[in-house]
């Protein structure tokens, strides 16, 4: 396991974050900070805010109270969003246009203003599609595969931008485990290669060892942080409570839409 480099200007700051949305409360008090080249895993409950926190991080969301900078940016139109990767827990409502996994996976070097595909964008989208087992997928329609195969063409749009900072969640879910270990070495590959990863899990699994630091939320606020808490057997433990009082909300439309250009 690497240490984060040291380095001047973190990768995301967050101060005294705070979401309410529909009068109820999710987050509150959130500071984080997330240092070059870190992997910090968000643990918690069903309901703790764990998405909710993410989204926030990344605009999808808007924040009640507090700020957020990345890569030393105010959250918003000049943040860098090219040099980030999103994988949300599933295909967003914008993806029910009829699209392969090499068009999704092309999408992932769309941003912002830039209508236009880079030099090598097709390579790149099929190595990408290769790094998560997809590679004999590549003009299948995205809305027939299976959950899992979704999930995959999701975490392959993350990658193809060769991202500085790649946010993940629950990116193992559905996903046999042949497949986890693949993708496991991959993120483990971009680690090595100075990628900052916020990943949300409920339990380390086959990210464990790649893990520097743990935030747990409770209640959506903070309860631990700092090293990655022992596995426990059971389930009912404070770390394993998977019922809360509230669920995070319905994801909106995000900058990580899905566009595929004829």
């Amino acid at each position: 396991m690497s240490s984060p480099s040291t380095h001047p200007t973190p990768v995301i700051e967050a101060t005294d974050l705070g979401v309410t949305i529909g009068g109820q409360p999710i987050l509150a008090g959130i500071d984080l900070t997330v240092a070059q080249g870190e992997v910090l895993a968000l643990l918690g409950a069903n309901g703790s805010g764990k998405s909710t926190l993410v989204r926030s991080l990344l605009g999808v969301i808007p924040m009640t109270t507090g700020a957020v900078r990345l890569f030393g940016a105010p959250l918003g139109p000049t943040a860098p969003w090219n040099r980030i990767g999103y994988v949300p827990q599933r295909l967003p409502a914008a993806s029910g246009i009829p699209a392969t996994a090499l068009e999704v996976v092309t999408s992932g070097l769309l941003h912002g203003r830039m209508l236009r595909r880079p030099h090598g964008h097709r390579q790149r989208a099929l190595d990408a599609l290769a790094d998560v087992g997809l590679a004999d997928r590549v003009h299948q329609q995205v809305q027939e595969m299976s959950g899992g195969q979704q999930q995959r063409v999701l975490i392959a749009r993350a990658l193809v931008c060769r991202p500085d900072l790649l946010v993940l969640d629950e990116p193992t879910s559905g996903i046999d485990i042949p497949t986890q270990t693949t993708f496991v070495e991959t993120i483990s590959r971009l680690h090595e290669a100075g990628t900052t990863v916020v990943v949300i899990l409920h339990e380390l699994g086959p990210f464990a060892p790649l893990i520097d630091r743990a935030v747990v939320l409770r209640h959506g606020r903070v309860a631990h942080d700092g090293s990655p808490p022992h596995a426990r057997d059971e389930h009912a433990g404070e770390w394993h409570d998977h019922t809360h009082a509230h669920s995070d909300p319905e994801e909106p439309p995000s900058p990580f839409t899905v566009e595929v250009l004829p």
